[in-house]
């Protein structure tokens, strides 16, 4: 099998390049290698397709951004892949519309590339949208109920629009109408999509009320999923066929949910870690302690060392989020803070003061000071 070129080699821009650049670059290539303009290179078609192709993955942001991360392989499907296959933001024939006319489609003697016909069952587009989840929710799992705005099909004319089906009177169901066209390259057969029954060759002697001929109709739909442990905030869960519907007996999209993730008032998590601040008294800083902590799992008991800092860390395996979604468990980090009061009883700072007659300077303390006369 032959390799595929880079698509940003195929139509000559640098991975930089804006959504116009590519535009522009693939307009160029797409007139530089259309087989009906240039009879010279054998080859021409190919690599008009293969410009087609490398332009369907550029143009979509999306699919761009699977390409730039994991290659052909991360846009392998139909026409480079990614969330609805070919999904140009603009007819392949307005690239002659300035030699043929505009809306005409130029299809002297070459088929395949933009030219019309009857239509083709197409895929429905994918939907996106968010849905939040509090942090226990994305750390163990739920079940979660919500509704959500969908285009179905029409069940009162079965997605048609209308009923009595007949055949296109304009262009006797072909879905295509053919004009000639004269140009400074000479006269050519233009062929465009039929006006009256845009392109499905029949018409209808009775238009669906219901969906007003549309063949679709918005819905507000129940869905229930099952949320897995440890999904957290840009994760995102696909549910297949819960998307728009498709065209001509086209299979439906699917439904992407994206999930925010809200916060903890005492856990921190970071990726799958968990991190927890644990405050220290001066009495339990100083002579150590045993000191019950929580943890994603339960009550744990920590033997505290004596002579604790702020920010002192300890590392505790296996007790960050189990993520059933990456298939990972992260570890737990405490954190120690030591509060000192800011009240005190007499006999408090008695004992305090008395303290201060002791000599509690640590190495620390004294190279400081130490710094703090030289610099005198």
């Amino acid at each position: 099998m032959a390799t595929k070129r880079d698509y940003y080699e195929v139509l000559g821009v640098g991975k930089n390049a804006s959504s116009d650049e590519i535009k522009s670059a693939f307009r160029k290539k797409a007139k530089e290698f259309h087989p009906d303009l240039n009879k010279d290179d054998p080859n021409a078609a190919d690599k008009f397709k293969e410009a087609q192709e490398a332009y369907s993955v550029l143009s979509d942001d999306n699919k761009r951004k699977m390409y730039d991360q994991y290659g052909h392989a991360g846009v392998d499907n139909s026409a480079g892949g990614g969330f609805n296959g070919y999904t140009a933001d603009f007819d392949l024939n307005d690239i002659f519309d300035t030699i043929f006319g505009a809306g005409s489609n130029f299809t002297s003697g070459f088929s395949g590339f933009g030219g019309g016909g009857r239509s083709r069952a197409t895929r429905g587009s994918d939907v996106l949208m968010q849905l939040d989840l509090d942090f226990d929710e994305a750390i163990y799992g739920c079940e979660k109920k919500f509704s959500i705005d969908v285009v179905e099909e029409c069940d009162e004319c079965h997605g048609h629009g209308g009923f009595d089906k007949t055949e296109c009177p304009t262009c006797h169901g072909r879905g295509t109408i053919t004009s000639e066209q004269h140009t400074i390259l000479g006269s050519f057969m233009s062929q465009s999509t039929c006006p009256a029954c845009r392109g499905v060759g029949h018409t209808y002697k009775r238009k669906c009320s219901e969906c007003n001929g549309k063949g679709q109709i918005k819905k507000k739909k129940n869905l229930t999923i099952n949320v897995p442990a440890g999904i957290n905030t840009g994760d995102r869960q696909r549910v297949a066929g819960k998307g728009n519907p498709g065209t001509d007996g086209g299979p439906n999209g699917d439904l992407y949910i994206e999930y925010v993730v809200s916060e903890h008032k005492y856990f921190v998590r970071d990726n799958d870690d968990i991190y927890l601040e644990v405050p220290l008294t001066l009495n339990e800083a100083i002579l150590g302690a045993k000191k019950v902590i929580p943890t994603l799992y339960g009550n744990l008991k920590l033997n505290v060392a004596s002579g604790t800092n702020s920010g002192d860390k300890e590392r505790i395996r296996g007790k960050g989020v189990d993520n059933k979604y990456t298939r990972h468990k992260g570890d737990m980090y405490v954190v120690y803070k030591v509060y000192t009061p800011n009240k005190l009883s007499r006999e408090q700072k008695n004992i305090i003061e008395k303290l201060a007659d002791t000599n509690l300077e640590t190495d620390e303390i004294k190279e400081f000071n130490r710094f703090v006369k030289q610099n005198d």
